[in-house]
């Protein structure tokens, strides 16, 4: 599992020719009787070389233009699911309502549907309401997606009735008890739902062809399909810094998780 991420990180530290010579046989077919090379690959390079960091992060100011990008995608995506999933979760879990086991039903119906499913009429809503080619095309139904709120209900389901009752009894309204009970007792859900939004969003590559035509607006992710195969070095590179942050959420994440469970329940 981690050894992808160990030849990425080596890789990145070699020179361009060290890697050309390291994947020379890459995209060639051997000759009739000829004998079958195959790569090497290297876990110490013969001389590290920052050469390549220099050329994304210096020399061309692309790489650091379209992280900003996908950062600004994926933060308002994150923040507004989040709230969304939040509240409608709640109602969901808690709330008694008519039909409202028919309308969760139908959030996971539409969870159900594959992207290819939506993507032609989210297109259509998009064009009618003026707004292709503009980065709230991807953001408003990132939003408003169901994946958030399915999660966070079965956070929310694990929630004691009892502790909501003691709540109301002592005088507690609907809105008190979501913000001073419900939110911190489903802190694990939140962050779960924050890394799983996070790979999702930042991964993203169909959404941004689709449905913006300035490549100027594209995120990150697109950029890692038009590194040529004589640029390795440059794609190696690229990809330690583009899995960086979300390898960093991961870890931050993780010991959150911990904290999350250790303060979640009821002490006798």
């Amino acid at each position: 599992m981690l050894f992808p991420i160990v030849i990425t990180l080596t890789n990145a530290l070699m020179t361009e020719q060290e890697i050309a010579l390291n994947y020379s046989v890459i995209g060639k077919l051997p000759e009739a009787g000829q004998q079958l090379d195959f790569v090497n690959l290297k876990l110490i390079p013969d001389w590290v070389s920052f050469a390549q960091f220099d050329k994304i992060l210096i020399q061309s100011p692309k790489f650091l233009f379209l992280f900003w990008n996908s950062v600004g995608l994926v933060v308002p995506i994150i923040a507004g699911q989040t709230l969304v999933a939040a509240l409608a979760a709640y109602a969901f879990a808690i709330l008694r309502f008519p039909g409202r086991d028919g309308l969760f039903l139908i959030y996971v119906m539409a969870m159900l549907m594959p992207f290819q499913v939506t993507l032609v009429p989210n297109y259509i809503i998009a064009d009618r309401l003026g707004l292709l080619n503009h980065l709230s095309a991807i953001i408003l139904p990132g939003i408003f997606a169901t994946y958030g709120v399915f999660l966070m209900r079965q956070f929310f389901l694990n929630i004691p009735a009892a502790l909501l009752e003691a709540a109301q009894m002592d005088g507690a309204g609907l809105f008190t008890q979501f913000i001073r009970i419900v939110l911190p007792l489903v802190k694990p859900g939140f962050a779960a739902l924050i890394v799983l939004l996070f790979v999702d969003y930042w991964n993203m590559v169909e959404q941004p062809l689709i449905f913006l035509e300035d490549p100027q607006d594209y995120p990150l992710s697109v950029f890692l399909a038009y590194i040529l195969k004589d640029e390795r070095g440059l794609g190696f590179a690229s990809s330690l810094l583009y899995m960086s942050p979300m390898v960093m959420l991961f870890l931050y994440a993780e010991s959150y998780f911990i904290k999350g469970i250790q303060t979640t329940g009821i002490k006798g």
